[in-house]
């Protein structure tokens, strides 16, 4: 499935934050890669305190929605959103659950709220749970290079994801300011007979990272 965390992990609820949904494109199913991901660290793209709780759209996940003779036939959306991280502002965090629209059978999840959270998923529009502070195992797919033990973790060239700077490597104001916490371990995961979904194709090895996060 399109997560980027391993199921280790450590941090406290009240630092995680439910208020905003994810904006951007969402991935056509649960097994594909998308900046919709589990474990993808975002920052705010609106904070707009002064708009309404709830926003309610025409979307076109409800189906057709100008049948005639019918008043209203709208889905309800949380108004603050955010976006993969990237260099330009600060981050909030990471996601801690994926947001999708269809289940890999191609049926929607709007109809199946069990099977959305069997997928451990928020559907298009809901506050998705982002985690500003703890442990956690990163997949490969979360981040880009290798980071070491001891390295700080910083938001990539590639939104949503990290990488690893040698503390020895800091030489900018620019560069501290852009951490988003520290790698604590590395390991590899191998896929033996059948594919893994943190390694690969059978046969092949994957990296993952315990980091701590404080954003």
């Amino acid at each position: 499935m399109a997560k980027r965390l391993l199921p280790f992990r450590q941090y406290d609820e009240k630092d995680v934050v439910n208020l905003y949904a994810y904006d951007g494109a969402i991935a056509s199913d649960p097994f594909t890669h998308g900046d919709n991901d589990e474990g993808v660290f975002v920052k705010v793209s609106n904070g707009d305190l002064n708009a309404d709780v709830i926003n309610y759209e025409s979307s076109s996940y409800l189906g057709k929605t100008d049948y005639p003779h019918v008043g209203r036939n709208q889905y309800p959306t949380v108004p603050l959103k955010i976006q993969p991280a990237d260099t330009s502002s600060r981050t909030l965090g990471l996601t801690l659950r994926q947001t999708l629209t269809h289940d890999e059978n191609g049926e929607k999840l709007n109809y199946n709220p069990q099977k959305a959270d069997e997928l451990y998923a928020v559907l298009t529009g809901q506050a998705v749970p982002v985690a500003t502070r703890g442990v956690f195992t990163l997949s490969q797919d979360a981040v880009d290079g290798t980071p070491a033990p001891g390295d700080a973790l910083t938001i990539s060239a590639n939104a949503g994801k990290v990488t690893g700077l040698a503390y020895a490597a800091w030489d900018s104001v620019a560069e501290v300011k852009g951490t988003v916490g520290k790698v604590l371990g590395t390991g590899s995961r191998v896929a033996h007979n059948v594919a893994d979904q943190f390694a690969g194709a059978a046969g092949s090895t994957g990296n993952y990272y315990l980091v701590q996060i404080d954003c």
